[in-house]
């Protein structure tokens, strides 16, 4: 009868509960005894009947449960956790049961605040804290993310912490124009005396320039050219200076269409500022006609100015540029000379690889510009030329070498104690103070001079040699990074080239060796097709078609491998005539490095009983 009431009165007890939301008594100790007296008894809030048939009551109630329900954090300030009072705002008892220490009271509060599904993992819980996760993971986790920053910096960003070894790296490049030109004086005092005709309004005379690469050529001529617009500046003489690089613009077409833009631009800014100061004059002498007794030699009447204004605004608006094709040449031509000729002016044109352009397209652009000032009525044109080839000449027609050759300027190659004064006098600009050794410019000087004395060969290792010691952050340039910049440099370009071809293309360029080495000259594609099958069949790869190998040899002709030309056998068809552009036994070198092009090393004998054949 005992048990029996016992388990009714519990029922009861329950049933009680559910009708109150969960809480019997609201008295938070009640739940601290229960759980001494039986802690294997499970907690009547966990029944899962109880969830399913009643869950309006937890609902409503759920506000209630996220307030009385007890931290589960050790350790959290009073001031952090929830309101201290029990359901029923009774203050609690002072023996009730730490429910963080009493197993019983922690199951009934995690069970609690499952029923109620607002305290899910991961997220903060009723006291802002979450109960299964320790404080000091987030103090790992901001560690974590330093490391990850730190990760990210990047080599860039360590790179930047060393201290920079250049001042000033672009006074080491070609396209530098130092103010002052060491052991160049002469060439320069020689340019300077024939071109200050032109500052007192007479045509110069045209002027030849030759001398090998890197003697100071172009860096000499651009130094004189802006000497020269400077001092006309200065004493207001119109004298302008145009430059071509005729290695890229290496047509007549292009030398013309370039240096009739030129001129047109340059000729719309001269419009533009004209018509600013006869604008201001109109507007002035509107005003009061007194303003144009100043410009009576010009200008007798307002309505002389206006005509003018009106003339220069449709000059302006009938200026077409020359597309760089599409024109006939005589257009071009006929462009550039009105361009030139819209008012006076002296004009100097300077063509660099001058030799480029007569072997390109002939010497017709000479000729043209070379005769041009017979016809120009208010400019006049001199040519300034730059050639490392001083035989160029000898394909010119005689009325034109005449005229061009005017005078001419040799530039002597550097010598070893020159090359230094050049680079000392670079050095001081480029690199800060103390960063260079000793023996390291005369070193430079000396690989340079070796050769033929290219200043801008020992400028190039110069600043190979700071970058190296640079990416190896040292604090100063020594002799190794000199020496391993010249092998760096001495790398022959072709030689990666080839070493990098795939395969297929290896082959092809090996046939065209192997028949080369026995006395073939003027290779057709057919010969090389035949070697690269048994080359093939000797490694055992995919034999192409030969189509694809002609499109290979194709490949390698414009990379400059091979030089292949297109030839007509008359009725028997067109082929391409091969031959080799680089070095014979180096390249071979290179391919048989290849290990599988190294398979057919033995490959002379059938080459050669071919032949015998």
């Amino acid at each position: 009868m005992t048990d029996k009431n016992t388990g009714e009165g519990s029922s009861d007890e329950d049933r009680a509960k559910d009708d109150r939301g969960g809480n019997p008594s609201g008295d938070s100790s009640s739940h601290g005894s229960e759980a001494r007296s039986n802690p294997d008894q499970p907690s009547p809030g966990s029944d899962p009947s109880s969830e399913q048939n009643d869950p309006v009551d937890l609902n409503t109630n759920s506000d209630r449960k996220r307030t009385d329900t007890p931290s589960l954090s050790s350790g959290i300030p009073d001031e952090t956790r929830g309101s201290e009072k029990t359901g029923d705002g009774s203050a609690p008892d002072s023996d009730a049961t730490d429910p963080v220490s009493d197993p019983g009271t922690a199951d009934r509060v995690s069970d609690t605040a499952e029923r109620v599904g607002d305290h899910e993992p991961g997220v903060g819980g009723p006291d802002g804290f979450s109960g299964d996760i320790d404080l000091d993971d987030l103090d790992l986790d901001a560690e974590a993310d330093e490391d990850a920053d730190e990760a990210s910096r990047g080599l860039f960003d360590d790179l930047l912490e060393g201290e920079p070894i250049f001042e000033n790296k672009e006074v080491l490049r070609p396209s530098y124009t130092p103010h002052k030109l060491p052991h160049r004086e002469e060439q320069i005092n020689n340019m300077a005396t024939i071109l200050v005709t032109a500052l007192r309004g007479d045509t110069p005379s045209n002027i030849l320039i030759y001398g090998k690469t890197g003697t100071g050529k172009t860096a000499s001529a651009k130094f004189v050219s802006e000497e020269l617009e400077t001092t006309s500046q200065k004493y207001e003489v119109p004298c302008e200076v145009e430059y071509i690089n005729c290695e890229v613009t290496d047509t007549q077409y292009r030398v013309l269409a370039q240096l009739a833009n030129k001129f047109i631009e340059k000729n719309e800014t001269y419009i533009e500022g004209r018509l600013e100061e006869l604008n201001d004059l109109h507007e002035r002498a509107t005003d009061s006609g007194a303003a144009l007794e100043d410009d009576l030699e010009e200008f007798d009447s307002v309505g002389t100015l206006e005509d003018r204004i009106g003339t220069l605004e449709d000059d302006l608006e009938e200026f077409d540029p020359v597309p760089m094709t599409g024109w006939p040449t005589d257009r071009v031509y006929s462009t550039f000379f009105d361009a030139v000729d819209y008012h006076e002016r002296v004009v100097v044109i300077m063509l660099d690889e001058i030799d480029k352009l007569v072997e390109k397209s002939g010497d017709d652009t000479l000729y043209n510009l070379s005769r041009m000032n017979s016809e120009l009525e208010n400019s006049r044109v001199s040519i300034m030329g730059i050639s490392n080839d001083l035989k160029f000449t000898d394909f010119l027609d005689p009325r034109v070498k005449s005229s061009l050759g005017e005078e001419e300027i040799v530039f002597p190659p550097y010598d070893a104690t020159q090359l230094r004064d050049i680079l000392q006098h670079r050095a001081e600009t480029a690199f800060k103070p103390d960063i260079l050794s000793e023996d390291v410019i005369p070193l430079c000087a000396a690989f340079a001079a070796q050769e033929h004395g290219d200043a801008r060969r020992a400028l190039d290792l110069l600043r190979t040699a700071g970058e190296l010691a640079e990416r190896g952050r040292t604090e100063t340039v020594e002799e190794k990074h000199v020496r391993k910049a010249q092998e760096k440099i001495e790398l022959d370009r072709v030689v990666e080239v080839v070493r990098t071809l795939p395969t297929q293309s290896k082959l092809v360029l090996y046939a065209t060796i192997l028949l080369e080495k026995n006395g073939v000259h003027n290779i057709n594609t057919g010969e090389v097709f035949n070697i690269y099958k048994r080359l093939c069949q000797e490694i055992d790869a995919d034999v192409l078609t030969q189509r694809r190998v002609t499109d290979l040899i194709s490949e390698l002709d414009m990379l400059g491998i091979v030089n292949a030309i297109v030839v007509s056998k008359g009725r028997y068809g067109r082929t391409k005539e091969i031959n080799l552009s680089v070095p014979l036994e180096e390249t071979e070198a290179v391919l048989l490095s290849d290990s599988r092009v190294g398979e057919v090393e033995d490959a002379q004998p059938f080459v050669q009983a071919r032949f015998d054949n």
